[in-house]
């Protein structure tokens, strides 16, 4: 539990990062306290989703040496916007969800999603 209250809290602080330095990647209009739902958003989906999308990626994952694992986190990403807008919380990663997939779009998730894994990589490391 401990494990995912420091991922939450430190997806929440990436996606503040991002709104505020690439707000044309990610944009977010709401509160600080919208900051931290969308932190625990990510982390559910990290959690439940993102291993059974990992393993069934596994193939193509080993045949491109692990670059179709930024697509994967680029995917988590853009279902973490859905999410948080049908739940209330207005998360656009670059049109997305008012518009379709566009080259943007995914430039934008690859972009956002690569930030926040640093983002957590970092404080994973710092905390024990």
């Amino acid at each position: 539990m401990k494990h995912f209250i420091i991922g939450a809290v430190a997806a929440a602080i990436a996606f503040y990062g991002l709104t505020r330095f690439l707000p044309d990647f990610v944009n977010y209009t709401g509160e600080t306290q919208g900051l931290i739902v969308l932190g625990v958003i990510f982390g559910v989906v990290n959690g439940l989703i993102g291993p059974v999308v990992k393993t069934l990626s596994l193939p193509l994952s080993v045949m491109t040496m692990g670059l179709v694992g930024i697509l994967v986190n680029a995917g988590l990403l853009l279902l973490v916007a859905v999410i948080a807008n049908s739940t209330g919380f207005d998360l656009t990663i670059g049109n997305f969800p008012p518009d379709l997939l566009t080259a943007d779009t995914i430039v934008a998730a690859v972009v956002g999603s690569t930030v926040i894994g640093v983002v957590t990589g970092v404080v994973n490391a710092i905390v024990p």
